[in-house]
């Protein structure tokens, strides 16, 4: 056996949830992912395991991303989402009855609409319950991230901020899955020196930095990316391999550009007329995606050639068997070097598979079938799998690093965001000096600290100064932090002069219900 490949697929959505209103448009980001990405990851896994195949795969499944997954209110109006998208597909079987090209692709997303739908009511729309049965079955690996994706690095400057959102996380994870998490994603793959000791603490083996994270460790390590070092606190670091990433990634060389494959912004919710599909948007004045598209990715003018299913399944074959070749090549050529197989570390957004790259669901399971077929070439392992087989590594300290922009922390640090900081700071003291001074809270005077807590946590996301730097929903990202802030101001309040109206408690805990048990003393 010449070498390992760990894929891993990071799967993240900010935490969003809006009972005051019956649509509301960014919702939909949860339910396209659910739709586009992990219904079709799922349906491919339970495949996998039924097949028997000798191939692993690590997911991690975020505590904000698994709190919408198990919320009762989400999952319903999923369901009317799912149940809504496939009533325009048959509209639209109707509509292009005479377009042959048109017609055929209605008929494809009807099909595939309500095959995921029997995924859906298979699984009793529990999703979280569903792969956690997969990793019970040794399909898969599960990890968790930070509570709410916080930038830990941003927030190192106040550890007991840093220490909750681990701690809050691996408590989260144990009522999910009924057991301890062994690796995290570290939000943004963003990493400093000091994180280590509440890792350890939390008991978490392993996690993942980007390449120049690794490569640039002290002292040097000895076989590059292609095995994992130990800190000092005996946590083990991966680093991701540059050429898996490049081949799947770049604008330029990258899979999913591919002009065969499906172009993801021509939607019929932009291109048909407002009142045909105004009954299917979030919004009933806004324009949004709905999934159904019908062209394929033809260059960067607006003149577009219809999509062909066919050719797309084709050219993801060829694509799968590409990637695999290459990966081989590579241990291959490392192999003659080590003294141990070499491990490629190929981690990717989840969203990317199916959501972003509609293709991408049927690359994965072209890899790890033919990965599968023969094993003593490249064997698809996680990264707890490595450490089991190699349980000796170099100990070295990584570079401060992340996979954004640069490298570092300048897409969640910059002239668009760097208020959020600004505010953060006092805010969070605040909550280390309220935990501290009530030793003894009443169970009342606990709902407000837990409260507090959520509503910090949820200010601390890292998606909001993501959105804020990209521009796509800025407004929302400004409004959710100031809430939030304003939320624990007003709990904060009260709690300071006993004054504590539950009828405003009772509201806020309904409106941000995440982390039930959360465990207010992780400030303290």
């Amino acid at each position: 056996m010449q070498g390992y490949l760990c894929l891993i697929l990071h799967a993240h959505l900010p935490f969003v949830r809006h009972p005051e209103h019956e649509r509301f448009l960014e919702e939909n980001w949860l339910f396209e992912a659910i739709t586009e990405t992990y219904l079709p990851l799922l349906e491919l896994a339970r495949a996998w395991n039924r097949d028997r195949l000798s191939a692993r795969l690590t997911l991690s499944l975020t505590p904000t991303l698994c709190s919408m997954l198990r919320d009762p209110l989400l999952r319903e109006r999923y369901e009317r989402h799912l149940d809504d998208l496939i009533d325009l597909a048959e509209k639209e079987i109707h509509r292009t009855l005479w377009q042959k090209q048109y017609y055929s692709l209605a008929v494809f997303y009807h099909q595939r609409l309500s095959a995921l739908r029997e995924v859906w009511q298979g699984s009793g729309g529990d999703l979280v319950s569903a792969f956690g049965a997969l990793q019970d079955a040794g399909q898969i690996e599960i990890i968790t991230s930070a509570a709410t994706h916080g930038l830990l690095p941003l927030l190192a400057s106040h550890p007991p901020s840093v220490r909750a959102q681990i701690l809050v996380a691996r408590d989260h994870y144990r009522d999910c899955f009924g057991r301890d998490p062994r690796g995290i994603w570290l939000p943004e793959c963003a990493y400093c020196d000091g994180l280590e000791p509440v890792l350890r603490e939390a008991n978490l083996r392993w996690f993942v930095v980007d390449t120049h994270g690794l490569m640039h460790a002290n002292p040097r390590p000895r076989y590059a990316v292609f095995a994992p070092i130990f800190t000092r606190s005996g946590v083990a670091v991966f680093g991701r391999d540059h050429d898996s990433a490049r081949q799947v990634w770049s604008r330029h060389e990258g899979y999913p550009g591919d002009h065969h494959y499906r172009d993801f912004y021509r939607d019929i919710g932009f291109d048909l007329d407002l009142d045909y599909v105004r009954p299917h948007l979030s919004g009933s004045e806004q324009r949004g995606f709905t999934g159904i598209k019908y062209y394929r990715i033809t260059g960067s003018t607006e003149t577009k050639q219809v999509y062909d299913r066919v050719a797309a399944l084709e050219t993801v074959r060829g694509h799968a068997a590409h990637f695999l070749s290459a990966r081989r090549e590579q241990v291959s050529r490392l192999a003659a070097f080590f003294d141990r197989p070499p491990a490629l570390v190929a981690p990717y957004d989840a969203e990317l598979f199916g959501h972003w790259w509609y293709e991408g669901p049927e690359f994965l399971d072209a890899v790890l079938r033919a990965a599968a077929a023969q094993p003593d070439q490249l064997q698809m392992i996680t990264p707890e799998d490595y450490l089991r087989f190699h349980p000796t590594n170099q100990v070295a300290t990584p570079a401060a690093s992340s996979w954004g922009e640069e490298g570092y922390w300048r897409v969640w640090l910059n002239d668009k965001n760097e208020w959020i900081y600004r505010l953060l700071r006092p805010v969070q003291d605040q909550m280390t000096a309220l935990v501290r001074s009530i030793p003894q809270p009443d169970p009342l005077q606990e709902r407000w600290l837990r409260q507090a807590g959520r509503e910090l946590l949820l200010a601390q996301a890292s998606d909001w100064p993501f959105i804020l730097r990209t521009g796509t929903s800025p407004e929302y990202a400004r409004r959710r932090v100031n809430d939030h802030l304003q939320r624990f101001s007003i709990l904060a309040s009260h709690l300071r002069t006993g004054n504590m109206n539950e009828n405003i408690l009772t509201e806020l805990e309904a409106r941000d219900n995440l982390f039930p048990a959360l465990d207010y003393r992780y400030w303290g």
